[in-house]
């Protein structure tokens, strides 16, 4: 039958989670600082255990003098004390001699029994700290064993969590006794023993809850390339396949919604919304907008990582979402910040040329590139447009405001050339060019004679009977002073 130590080591290796060396070691730094306290120095002593810990003895070591050399009885032993013990003992050898715990005083053993007290309850502490901390980032399940100031303490077995008010999803309540899966978000070390703080509102415990689900994310075949969270509210997660012939959403969703379902149960409720992760930023931004239909993404400012998505008016609520949360989720998946505006809202935005041509490319709407220059035009060789230039002709509206006299005092320029050029330009520039100009010409006919004025914004040409400008739209205001004599 075993002994009662080997029962108290067992005891200390399975329930405390204590190395079975850890424990052997403390058991016997306690009885040798039992020794000391009796004998004073610890030069001589050795302890030995016996067989599957049945028991533990401690020896000190003398060296055999004569008998009138014996000046130190704790390290020494006369000659005839050992040829008592020994009869081949001789002078210089050394014995082990057994030492009786009974001679031990009252102080020694209790000194023995507090170190070996401190000891395990540091060794225990420290064991449990290494054991935590390695499973941070990990899933743990425990039970509900009571509340504090909010705070919800659980029963892990050996340990004690703590889940803090703050990693709380608001959708979730809890009873004693309950059942509670929760993510190790760090472990601190303090006099009572480890403390480890668990979260749900952490998104990496989606991530952990989702390798439990989906096989193909646990094997890495599916990756997630981020998670956002508002917990209790929404949580949207990028995926992308390392296999062309597997679908990152389909896998996570599973086959009729039932590895998502298993998800949202886990967070009470919460919406999740899946999505395919792009490389291309504006498809990012228009999965990550889902549920709602984008009709398309532009980018404001890469370097600012500014993008502004269109959505039909009746899609405008749901890409927005309440109180601005699926936006919000969106700006913080992708890393833009993403401006929402309907098809008529954007249509009356200012906009830069580029972006003018996308609207009109977009909404079906095609804008014809303005052309100014000659050079622009097809079929103008270069030695034509450096003869042009040489006489100081660039631009179309230069060589159409040329009279017949200047046309023919043109240095390096035949009349084929100016025909040629005429010719072109009749070719490629809009009517509507032609149309503009003698509709001027008339304007200028119909004010002759009338009083003229300069619009004070862009300088156009006005006149008192205008309440706007026909240029630039601003309205006008005519005042007029009464002559002084």
């Amino acid at each position: 039958m075993a002994s009662d130590l080997a029962e108290a080591i067992r005891q200390l290796i399975y329930e405390k989670g204590i190395s079975e060396d850890l424990v052997v070691k403390t058991i016997e730094e306690a009885l040798l600082a039992a020794y000391k306290k009796k004998y004073g120095t610890l030069e001589n002593a050795i302890v030995r255990f016996r067989n599957d810990y049945e028991g533990v003895d401690i020896y000190a070591k003398k060296t055999i003098v004569d008998d009138d050399d014996l000046d130190d009885p704790v390290l020494e032993i006369s000659l005839k004390e050992a040829r008592a013990l020994s009869e081949e003992a001789e002078v210089g050898d050394i014995l082990e001699l057994p030492v009786d715990p009974r001679e031990f005083d009252l102080q020694s053993v209790m000194l023995a029994k507090q170190t070996t007290r401190q000891s395990l309850r540091e060794i225990s502490r420290d064991t449990q700290y290494a054991e935590y901390k390695s499973k941070v980032g990990e899933i743990i399940i425990g039970y509900y064993q009571r509340e504090r100031n909010g705070n919800i303490y659980v029963d892990l077995g050996k340990l004690e969590g703590v889940l803090p008010k703050k990693y709380q999803s608001p959708r979730e309540n809890y009873h004693p006794n309950d059942r509670i899966k929760a993510y190790i978000v760090e472990v601190n070390k303090t006099k009572s023993g480890p403390q480890i703080v668990l979260s749900r509102t952490h998104a990496e415990f989606v991530r952990k809850v989702l390798e439990l689900e989906v096989p193909e994310v646990y094997d890495k075949t599916v990756e997630v390339f981020k998670i956002v969270r508002e917990p209790g509210y929404r949580t949207k997660i990028s995926v992308f396949s390392r296999r062309d012939d597997v679908d990152p959403v389909g896998a996570c969703v599973g086959l009729k919604g039932i590895r998502i379902q298993s998800i949202i149960r886990e967070l009470e409720g919460e919406k999740i919304d899946v999505l395919r992760y792009d490389v291309d930023p504006k498809r990012f931004i228009r999965n990550a907008l889902s549920p709602a239909d984008v009709r398309d993404v532009f980018i404001l400012d890469e370097a600012k990582h500014m993008a502004l998505a269109v959505v039909p008016e009746s899609q405008l609520s749901v890409a927005i979402g309440k109180q601005g949360l699926n936006v919000r989720l969106a700006n913080r998946l992708c890393d833009w910040n993403i401006d929402v505006k309907t098809e008529e809202q954007f249509m009356q935005m200012d906009r830069s040329p580029d972006l003018r041509k996308a609207v009109s490319d977009l909404f079906g709407e095609p804008e014809e590139e303005e052309i100014t220059k000659i050079s622009e035009l097809p079929g103008v060789d270069e030695p034509l447009m450096a003869a042009l230039q040489a006489n100081g002709i660039e631009y179309i509206g230069d060589f159409l405001a040329l009279t017949s006299d200047r046309l023919e005092t043109l240095q390096g320029l035949t009349r084929e050339d100016l025909e040629r050029v005429q010719s072109i330009i009749d070719e490629n520039v809009n009517v509507v060019e032609e149309e503009a100009a003698e509709s001027d010409t008339a304007y200028e006919e119909e004010i002759e004679g009338e009083e003229e004025y300069q619009c004070p914004d862009c300088g156009a040409r006005v006149t008192p009977d205008m309440t706007h400008c026909p240029n630039c739209s601003v309205e006008l205001s005519f005042e007029y002073e009464d002559d002084q004599e």
